[in-house]
């Protein structure tokens, strides 16, 4: 196979094949309750940590009323982090300072803040860039693009390449219609093996090569 078993926790090799440790896998290194890895999803960082799950989404504890969805064959750079509805501050009252963190016998006055939090989805085949933030109840498109230090809210469109603080739009990888032609293949949803054989259409931009595949 091209691409390595997802089950391998370092799924990159160096040229005199030792293992790249700051390379993980992340459906190999995140037993979270509230966060789901698509298969071949993985995360670099040059100070790899021992709790993926603290180092990605640090503010979403197990039990939280939001979830974080990562798709398949996302790829995630050092620094990025996911902030996550849990995050914020309760803004309904006349002050926003987080007294039930320091004394639990307030936390019912902050409960009822708590509810209907937004999940953060990320769609399959994205790529995070470096140190970009992506902020509570994100959703990215399959195949989207996140620039360095990029700080993402709402909705991303489906192959659209995004930057800056506040993200906006730079430009769309394809033409409309070869986005609806991808989305309609769903090729990160294939078997590995089918994929594999698809490798030269999928390296390139020949979406009549693909659809053969």
């Amino acid at each position: 196979m091209p691409f390595p078993n997802p089950a391998l926790r370092h799924p990159m090799r160096f040229a005199g094949g030792s293992e790249n440790p700051s390379m993980v896998h992340l459906a190999a290194v995140i037993d979270h309750p509230n966060i789901t890895v698509g298969r071949h999803a993985y995360a670099n960082d040059f100070d790899p940590p021992a709790d993926w799950a603290v180092r990605l989404a640090p503010y979403l504890y197990p039990g939280a009323p939001e979830r974080l969805e990562i798709g398949a064959f996302c790829q995630i750079a050092h620094g990025a982090r996911f902030i996550t509805a849990s995050a914020n501050h309760p803004m309904a009252g006349f002050s926003t300072y987080p007294f039930a963190v320091f004394d639990p016998a307030t936390l019912p006055l902050l409960l009822g803040q708590l509810k209907d939090l937004p999940d953060t989805v990320i769609g399959p085949d994205v790529w995070i860039g470096h140190g970009a933030l992506i902020l509570p109840g994100a959703r990215l498109g399959a195949g989207a693009i996140v620039g360095a230090g990029a700080v993402v809210g709402g909705e991303v469109p489906p192959y659209a390449i995004v930057a800056g603080n506040p993200a906006r739009v730079i430009r769309y990888r394809f033409a409309a219609d070869v986005v609806e032609r991808l989305l309609a293949l769903a090729w990160w949803e294939w078997p590995s093996r089918r994929i594999e054989a698809a490798l030269p259409a999928l390296m390139a931009d020949d979406i009549d090569a693909l659809e053969r595949c």
